[in-house]
């Protein structure tokens, strides 16, 4: 273990003993630190706060925090953060609030770029890439692989897709399916992931299932209930349809609405 004599380690926190703390961080009561992780300088972590093995924390992040949430009072709330992730400059993670779960969320192998904002109760898959300044509210869900351009603000409760790519820029209000590409003030979609897609390795069968499910759900004249009926009985059956439709029925906030317009990226 390598801490730095100006670190501020609380003696009640459990830190692996390969961890190397750097300069003037400081880690409170209650963390919990995995081993290879590095905390380059600056880093403050706080409550009750897991981090996986093999993490970089660059400087003034801030992990563990209390929730934004004006209702909060003091409860004992979480965060859990997994493996492998780079969580940058100016990151914050706050803890989750009472009102939910308690427990904010961020899974493996993340990139995590400066600036970012991850509110309480947020759950947040595997293998996303969080661009420069993203921010959102509390209890927001990203699932595994999607890809979030610089300088968006999600609306709480909202869903993000498995697979999707969202543009910079951009606003986001209602659900992004999997898949797909969305952007703008108030997103829209703009169709399927195609490249991101391809270098996930998907075959063009299932490429091929997923356009024209997209083209029945969201660019045909059937009601959504209808859509889906129809998807079902269309399109050959895969996990990618069943979670495209899953999604689509769960959704609480509703769908992005799509435009014909071509994708601004």
């Amino acid at each position: 273990m390598k801490i730095h004599p100006t670190a501020v380690v609380h003696d009640r926190a459990s830190i692996a003993k390969d961890v190397q703390i750097g300069p003037y961080c400081i880690i409170g009561e209650g963390a919990r630190i995995g081993h290879g992780v590095k905390l380059l300088n600056n880093v403050v972590i706080e409550g009750d706060t897991e981090i996986g093995h093999g993490c970089t924390i660059y400087p003034f992040a801030v992990i563990g925090l209390p929730p934004q949430d004006m209702k909060y009072a003091g409860e004992k709330t979480s965060v859990k953060i997994g493996s492998g992730n780079v969580i940058r400059e100016y990151v914050s993670i706050h803890r989750g609030s009472v009102g939910s779960e308690g427990l904010t969320v961020l899974g493996d192998n993340n990139y995590i770029m400066a600036y970012a904002h991850i509110a309480h109760d947020c759950k947040i898959g595997s293998n996303v890439v969080m661009a420069n300044s993203v921010t959102m509210a509390g209890h927001v869900q990203v699932d595994d692989n999607a890809i979030l351009g610089g300088v968006i603000a999600i609306h709480q409760f909202t869903r993000i897709g498995a697979f999707s790519m969202t543009g910079g820029f951009s606003g986001i209000g209602q659900d992004i399916p999997p898949y797909t590409i969305a952007s703008g003030a108030r997103a829209k979609l703009y169709g399927l992931n195609l490249v991101g897609l391809k270098r996930h390795g998907f075959s063009k069968e299932t490429i091929a299932s997923l356009s024209k499910a997209y083209k029945i759900l969201f660019r045909s004249k059937y009601t959504l209930k209808e859509a889906i009926k129809k998807v079902q009985e269309d399109v050959p059956g895969s996990p990618e349809i069943e979670r495209l439709l899953d999604f689509v029925k769960t959704s609480k906030r509703g769908i992005c609405r799509p435009t014909t317009a071509k994708a601004p990226f």
